[in-house]
């Protein structure tokens, strides 16, 4: 066998070990068990509000300072079917338990702010949501495969619960009500 030969095999054998390495390496970063997972400290983050979505808490709501409180964060669009369907039990878990340590945080993805304002307004909705602009949150620190997606965080600051599907009343009142009375 010729040194041009075994040169040509070796540098083949070298781009198909390499590739198999970088493809291995980019399944591993990107699936869904490399999200936040119950157990965890929760990632923190800071999210522009929209301006009739502030709920006190300024332009800018940040998570670190929501330490002692039980917060929601709630994944969500407009054009999502299944974010409708939770919609409400947000809005009234949030208006139940807000004055007892309850923050109710919607950060919405894929999304204008135009179409955003509508759906918040069709709901009633008041508690404080924004856009992640570029799914820095979402997609960067959350690792949300889609909508909705709801994380509830207890007052440690850790992942209490994960939700992949829309949350009911029955389920947040539970759940709220349990760690609120922590």
């Amino acid at each position: 066998m010729g040194s041009r030969k075994l040169f040509l095999i070796v540098s083949v054998l070298a781009v198909i070990l390499i590739g198999g390495l970088f493809s291995t390496a980019l399944i591993l970063a990107n699936r869904p068990g490399n999200r936040p997972k119950v157990g965890d400290v929760t990632p923190d983050f800071s999210l522009n509000l929209y301006k009739d979505y502030q709920a006190g808490f300024g332009d800018t709501v940040k998570l670190s300072d929501l330490k002692g409180k039980v917060v929601i964060i709630n994944f969500w669009a407009s054009w999502c079917e299944p974010c409708r369907d939770e919609a409400s039990d947000l809005e009234n878990v949030w208006q139940k338990y807000r004055n007892h340590g309850l923050v109710v945080i919607g950060i919405d993805e894929l999304d204008t702010e135009v179409a955003a304002i509508r759906y918040l307004q069709s709901f009633g909705i008041s508690y404080p949501n924004g856009l992640d602009l570029q799914q820095r949150i979402g997609k960067n620190q959350y690792r949300i495969t889609g909508q909705p997606e709801t994380f509830i965080v207890d007052k440690m600051g850790i992942i209490r619960y994960v939700y992949l599907q829309p949350l009911n009343s029955q389920v947040l009142n539970d759940v709220i009500g349990k760690l609120i009375s922590e």
